[in-house]
């Protein structure tokens, strides 16, 4: 199964945010394992650079992108997407880029902690642990 992870979802495993960052470290050990392909839109990875660069320096932030560019592939940003996010029923932009990339990338599921925030989704919408839950039923998904 093929998976994006919003922002929220990658900053509670590099801040160790409690109680988050337990269901969605194992879901990126899952990725690791391959037994998830995993996604990110090519703004987390902006946003992920900026908030530890502002917090831990230029190194820092360079490492940690460094890692989440190897571990997951990166879905674009391009006008379309921007354009498909405009139109879109999403109240936040930012999401709307989210879900418009996924889209565009042929992503099958999205995980967040934000559920209520892509109720306009058109793809299933996960908590980190309501996708754990679905992954236990169905081990041998992996695209």
């Amino acid at each position: 199964m093929k998976v994006i992870f919003d922002t929220n979802v990658v900053l509670d495993v590099l801040l160790d945010r409690e109680p988050f960052a337990t269901s969605a470290a194992l879901l990126f050990s899952k990725v690791e394992r391959g037994e998830l392909f995993g996604c990110l839109c090519a703004t987390t990875i902006t946003t992920i650079h900026y908030l530890v660069y502002k917090a831990l320096g230029i190194r820092q932030a360079r490492k940690h992108v460094g890692s989440l560019l190897s571990l997951f592939e990166i879905a674009p940003v391009n006008r379309a997407v921007l354009e498909g996010a405009l139109k879109s029923d999403f109240e936040d932009f930012e999401d709307a880029v989210i879900h418009e990339a996924s889209i565009h990338a042929g992503v099958q599921a999205l995980v967040t902690r934000d559920v209520n925030g892509f109720r306009p989704a058109t793809i299933p919408v996960y908590s980190p642990d309501e996708l754990m839950s679905a992954l236990e039923l169905s081990p041998h998904e992996k695209q």
